[in-house]
C-alpha cells in the first residue's frame, strides 16, 4: 500500500461541504460509504476505543488503520484531510503496544526553564517522530501542538498539555512543534484558540466562562498565536477554535459560536488560516440545541469547518442537512495552507 500524496485541493465552483465527520468501527460500513459518498464532507477524523468513540473506536494495528484511511480517500476519490488528536501524554490515540509513547509537552516546558535549545530540540524531534508515524498509516493533520498557557487555575482536562505558564516559551516551542509537523507533510492544528488556560471548567462537560479582559488576554494567552503567526509558514497552520465564553468579547456565545471573537481572531489577532471548531458533540454547545442547530451556530458565527466526531449516523445526518459548501474564504484558506506543506 503506497503512503498518500499532498492533499486534493479543493475546486471553488465544487466546494465538499464544510465538515469533518468523525466514523464508528474499524472499517466503513455500507450505510456510512452510502452518506459520505452522498454528503461529501472534507475530512475525517479518526480516534482510539475508549476515547471519543468509547468501543466503536477507529484504531487496532497499523495494517488496519492504513487500510481503513486508504478506503476513506477511494471512496471520496481524493486525498482528504485525516484527522487524529495526537499530543502525546495522555492525548494519544495511537498507544503501545503498536505504537510508542510520547511525553506530554509540559515535559518540553519543564526543560526550557533550564535549557531551551534542549527543549526547542527535544520538540522537533518528538513532534517529527509523531508526524513520521501518522504518514505511515495515511493520517495528514495532527489536532496538536496546544498553545493554551497555563495558570495556576487551569483544569485539568488542559494540565500537561500546556508547554507552560510562560507564554513565550509556550509560543516558542509550539513554533517548533508546528515546524516539524509541517516538515514531515502533516498539517499541525493549534488549539485552543483564543485560549483554554483559564478555563476552570471542562468544556467536553459544561460551558467554561473566562472574565478576563481583551488587553490581558492579548499580553499573555494571545502572546504564542501572535508569535507563530510572524513566521513565515503559518498560513500552513490551522486552528481550532474553543467552546469558552470570553465576556470580554462576548458574554453570552462561546468563541466558537461568536462572531464577536470570531472578529477578534481574525482581525485583532490576525489568524487568517483555516478554522475549525473544537467538536461540536462536547456539552459546551448543549444550550444551543440539537446538532444541526449547533452546526449553524458555529458556521454563522465565522467557523470555516464544523468539527462532529462521534460518528453517530443520526447526529451526522443533522450536521450534514445544516451545513453549507465551504465558503470561499474558507477554500481559499485551505488550498492556501496544503500548498505550503
Amino acid at each position: 500500500m503506497s503512503l498518500p500524496g499532498k492533499i486534493t485541493p479543493v475546486d471553488p465552483a465544487n466546494p465538499p461541504l464544510a465538515v469533518i465527520f468523525g466514523l464508528q468501527g474499524r472499517v466503513l460500513s455500507d450505510e456510512q460509504k452510502a452518506f459520505f459518498k452522498a454528503r461529501n464532507p472534507l475530512g475525517f477524523i479518526l480516534f482510539g476505543n475508549n476515547a471519543q468513540n468509547g468501543q466503536n473506536g477507529n484504531i487496532e494495528d497499523p495494517a488496519q488503520l492504513a487500510a481503513l484511511t486508504q478506503s476513506l480517500r477511494d471512496l471520496m476519490g481524493r486525498n482528504v484531510p485525516i484527522l487524529i488528536d495526537q499530543e502525546g501524554g495522555r492525548v494519544a490515540r495511537l498507544k503501545p503496544p503498536h505504537w510508542a509513547t510520547w511525553p506530554a509537552a509540559k515535559v518540553a516546558g519543564d526543560v526550557a526553564k533550564t535549557n531551551m535549545p534542549q527543549a526547542l530540540h527535544d520538540t522537533g524531534a518528538l513532534n517529527r517522530s509523531i508526524a513520521r508515524t501518522l504518514k505511515n498509516v495515511g493520517i495528514n493533520v495532527n489536532c496538536a501542538p496546544c498553545l493554551d498557557v497555563a495558570f495556576p487555575q487551569t483544569h485539568v482536562i488542559i494540565g500537561d498539555r500546556a508547554f507552560s505558564d510562560d507564554p513565550a516559551v509556550v509560543g516558542e516551542l509550539g513554533i517548533a512543534a508546528c515546524k516539524a509537523y509541517l516538515d514531515e507533510g502533516v498539517i499541525p492544528v493549534v488549539k485552543h484558540i483564543p485560549g483554554h488556560g483559564r478555563a476552570t471548567a471542562d468544556s467536553h462537560l459544561t460551558l467554561p466562562r473566562v472574565d478576563t479582559d481583551l488587553a490581558t488576554l492579548k499580553n499573555t494567552d494571545l502572546v504564542p498565536y501572535f508569535a507563530l503567526l510572524r513566521q513565515k509558514f503559518a498560513m500552513a497552520v490551522w486552528g481550532m477554535v474553543s467552546h469558552v465564553i470570553y465576556t470580554d468579547s462576548d458574554p453570552v456565545n462561546p468563541a466558537s459560536c461568536s462572531s464577536a471573537v470570531m472578529g477578534m481572531i481574525r482581525k485583532d489577532l490576525g489568524f487568517d488560516g483555516l478554522l475549525l471548531s473544537d467538536d461540536i458533540v462536547m456539552n459546551a454547545l448543549a444550550f444551543f440545541g440539537d446538532m444541526g442547530q449547533r452546526t449553524t451556530a458555529s458556521l454563522n458565527a465565522g467557523c470555516d469547518i464544523v468539527l462532529h466526531c462521534n460518528g453517530d449516523m443520526n447526529e451526522m445526518k443533522q450536521v450534514a442537512n445544516a451545513a453549507k459548501g465551504m465558503s470561499p474564504d474558507a477554500v481559499r484558506r485551505f488550498n492556501a495552507s496544503i500548498a505550503l506543506v
